[in-house]
């Protein structure tokens, strides 16, 4: 469990780019500027790790030596419901990322389950569970560290809404609950408009997986524009034509007493995820209140 609520970046923010920063100089920037987490984005690595071995321990001894905790994205080339030879390349993308997410220290992998494509929703979860519990076994032989953190998706037609989440979960060893919110809010055309909204999902998932699962989540935020489909552009927090609101979220995480890893993906990353802590502590304080029926966004 974390021991308290951690804010990071999906990959290196934009003005860290600018400054020419290599990978490893990246957790003592996020410290300086008030950040404590990290995403390393693996989003278009293939069967083989797309770092050396030491340049991904570099980066874990200076994300300890910074108390950055860290996290990899996984591959988007990932599809675990697909055909058997789609499904046996994306097992071994997703070994590869667990694999290097191991050499940095990075505590979890989180990933894009799959698609239901033509199949039945029910038989094109079962395929997903089923290379799931293959690759947990992989991981658990090769003697890595990492968890397996499949995210709940923004798009109709992906695998992982929260129950399809909260299952695998439950089902499979060495697991990480990853809730993306901006996802769940596009998935459900605009799902989260008041603090109860975001509320029902916490008690859901607290029934289900328990307390612990609950308050350490790893968790996405961003502002999305959605679709009839679901998911299409991520927004930065500042965009008031979109949901959902951070401050509803921060409301919820008071109410329950978690301490997640929120990683901000919006387009200013460092800059969102600044204001998103400022936020946090300001409900905790008590100087922005937000009422179960209050409505943030339309």
């Amino acid at each position: 469990m974390a021991e308290q609520t951690r804010f990071g970046t999906a990959g290196v923010p934009p003005a860290f780019r600018l400054l020419k920063a290599k990978i490893h100089d990246v957790p003592g920037l996020l410290r300086e500027e008030g950040l404590d987490a990290f995403e390393y984005q693996a989003v278009r690595w293939g069967a083989k790790p797309q770092i050396k071995q030491q340049d991904a321990e570099k980066l874990g001894a200076e994300a300890k030596k910074h108390d950055i905790r860290l996290s990899m994205h996984g591959s988007y080339f990932i599809n675990l419901a697909g055909k058997d030879d789609v499904i046996s390349a994306s097992k071994e993308r997703l070994i590869a990322g667990a694999t290097a997410a191991d050499w940095m220290g990075a505590y979890v992998i989180v990933f894009h389950t799959g698609f239901y494509g033509k199949f039945e929703k029910s038989h094109a979860f079962n395929n997903c569970l089923k290379a799931l519990k293959e690759v947990s076994q992989t991981i658990k032989d090769l003697g890595l560290k990492v968890k397996l953190g499949p995210e709940t998706m923004g798009r109709k037609f992906q695998v992982g809404d929260v129950d399809e989440i909260m299952t695998i979960c439950q089902e499979i060893e060495g697991t990480q609950l990853v809730v993306d919110w901006g996802h769940l809010h596009a998935r459900d055309l605009g799902a989260f408009k008041k603090v109860d909204d975001l509320r029902a999902v916490a008690e859901k998932i607290e029934s289900t997986l328990g307390s612990v699962a609950l308050r350490s989540m790893h968790c996405h935020f961003s502002k999305i524009e959605f679709s009839s489909q679901g998911e299409r552009k991520h927004h930065i927090l500042d965009e008031p034509r979109y949901g959902p609101e951070f401050e509803l979220l921060a409301k919820v995480l008071v109410d329950f007493k978690m301490q997640p890893t929120i990683i901000c993906e919006t387009p200013i990353l460092d800059i969102d995820a600044l204001k998103m802590k400022k936020m946090l502590q300001q409900v905790l304080d008590g100087k922005i209140s937000v009422g179960s029926q209050q409505k943030l966004f339309f």
